[in-house]
């Protein structure tokens, strides 16, 4: 039991030993997904992805889900249209530490989804989802998600 006048140490975000990301599954209304295509140069280029990425301390997950879409892909989402709704993780390797990635049904936005900071996206229906070369957390989410 700990006593009423001693203080307890807590975690802080220095000692994190995970990377928190978030993504989001842009979805049409008629049904179909948006990917985007790693640039040359980053880690599993070439691969699709749901598009996203890694939350600054100071945010929530929603918070860095609509910052990062805006960067990425030029949209804005509406908070209330960003629905958590599944979550993967990497075990750390290769000098970077475990990865936890949350997966966001993202339906509706402002903007024109366009590829802000190289590669390509496209809208794929999740058969065509299905057949898409992607990156081993991607893959599980989108097999969960779609199948």
């Amino acid at each position: 039991m700990v006593e009423p006048d001693r203080e307890v140490e807590k975690n802080t975000d220095a000692s994190r030993t995970w990377l928190p990301v978030v993504a989001g599954a842009v979805m049409n209304p008629e049904g179909y997904c948006l990917m985007h295509r790693r640039p040359p140069g980053k880690a599993y280029a070439g691969l699709w992805e749901f598009p996203g990425g890694k939350l600054e301390h100071t945010e929530k997950p929603v918070e860095s889900l609509i910052r990062e879409l805006g960067e990425e892909i030029g949209i804005t989402p509406l908070a209330e249209a960003c629905r958590p709704a599944l979550f993967a993780e990497q075990a750390a390797g290769e000098g970077r530490p475990d990865i936890v990635l949350m997966l966001y049904i993202v339906d509706a936005w402002h903007g024109t989804p366009q590829a802000l900071e190289g590669g390509e996206i496209g809208w794929f229906s999740p058969a065509e989802v299905q057949r898409l070369p992607m990156p081993p957390m991607d893959r599980d989410l989108a097999e969960r998600l779609f199948w």
